[in-house]
C-alpha cells in the first residue's frame, strides 16, 4: 500500500502546472529573439530583456531565431557563451 502512495504522490507531482521564465533579449543592433531561460550574459554585451508579452516595434527591431547554445545575437551572427 505505500507503494501505491508514493506512485501516486510521484505522478500528482509530475501533474504540478511548471511555469515558463520565457523573455524577449533584444540588443542594440535591432535584434530580437525569445529565451526560455534566463542567462547572465557577459557585462559588455548591451542587451535589454523584455517580458514575454512584450509587444516588439517591427519598425525598429527584427526577430531572429535562437541559436542552439547559450548566447545571443551580435553583428549578424550567433555568438556562444
Amino acid at each position: 500500500m505505500k507503494y501505491l502512495a508514493s506512485a501516486a504522490l510521484g505522478i500528482g507531482i509530475l501533474a504540478l502546472p511548471v511555469s515558463a521564465s520565457a523573455a524577449i533579449v533584444c540588443n542594440d543592433e535591432g535584434d530580437c529573439w525569445r529565451v526560455t531561460e534566463r542567462h547572465e550574459y557577459p557585462p559588455d554585451v548591451k542587451l535589454q530583456i523584455y517580458e514575454d508579452d512584450w509587444t516588439i516595434d517591427t519598425k525598429k527591431y527584427k526577430w531572429r531565431e535562437v541559436g542552439k547554445d547559450r548566447g545571443y545575437w551580435r553583428g549578424g551572427a550567433w555568438v556562444t557563451f
